[in-house]
């Protein structure tokens, strides 16, 4: 994968076509809204990205621009890294900070060794029920667009592998983790079983995306680095 590092010529965009971009997704944008703004900047009509990232989190998002997008399932299938909070006590119809917040206590004996012996339920091939706030198709209509109409549907289960999952420091109500999983892995998903198995809920509060097979986000552009190469205003 060519990683872009200068302009060659900003009067000749044509060497961006057939590329592969490491972009840094920041908070509070889509997947979408990054390849709009790389369409926009290379001038290049047909872009997409390599997987997903739901608009609070951030990290890696590998998008292709013409030719390369035949490429696009090749990086899609390559096992994922993330680290995040799960943070306990609470829910979420969204499984994470972007729907209303429902509360419940910690329960009194929940230590150190209460909450580590619960990682071996998630590890390996684990099924998963996809979220309603997802973008997964159901006759036709996104999953996530039903939800906001206070519509549930029954959803099937899917098989997914999570390679390692490590919490990394216990702050509670807040767990910081890494995971590392394959393709269609939902990270809320995981964080909302994880709470229900102690008891008291959990949601995701923060999520990164720091790998995607051998590509890392410390070699990602952020977009205001990718921008200033077109010599156009910094993101908001």
């Amino acid at each position: 994968m060519m990683i872009i590092k200068q302009m060659k010529d900003p009067q000749n965009l044509d060497y961006l076509s057939g590329q592969a971009i490491l972009v840094d997704k920041p908070v509070n944008w889509t997947s979408f809204d990054v390849v709009a703004r790389i369409r926009r900047l290379t001038k290049v009509k047909k872009v997409g990205h390599a997987g997903t990232l739901d608009p609070l989190a951030t990290g890696l998002l590998i998008v292709c621009t013409g030719k390369k997008t035949k490429e696009i399932s090749s990086y899609q299938e390559q096992r994922k890294k993330y680290t995040g909070i799960i943070t306990l006590g609470k829910s979420s119809p969204s499984m994470d900070l972007a729907t209303e917040i429902s509360e419940k206590p910690l329960p009194d004996n929940l230590t150190e060794e209460n909450i580590l012996s619960v990682i071996n339920k998630f590890l390996g091939n684990i099924e998963q029920v996809p979220p309603m706030f997802s973008a997964i198709k159901h006759k036709g209509k996104a999953l996530y667009k039903l939800a906001r109409a206070g519509k549930v549907v029954e959803r099937e289960p899917r098989q997914v592998e999570i390679y390692s999952f490590e919490i990394t420091k216990i702050d509670l109500p807040d767990l910081h983790f890494e995971i590392a999983c394959s393709k269609g892995t939902y990270i809320r998903v995981i964080a909302n079983d994880f709470g229900n198995e102690l008891g008291c809920g959990g949601v995701l509060s923060l999520l990164r995306r720091t790998e995607i097979g051998d590509y890392k986000v410390d070699d990602a552009f952020d977009l205001n680095e990718f921008s200033s190469m077109f010599k156009v205003e910094k993101i908001e």
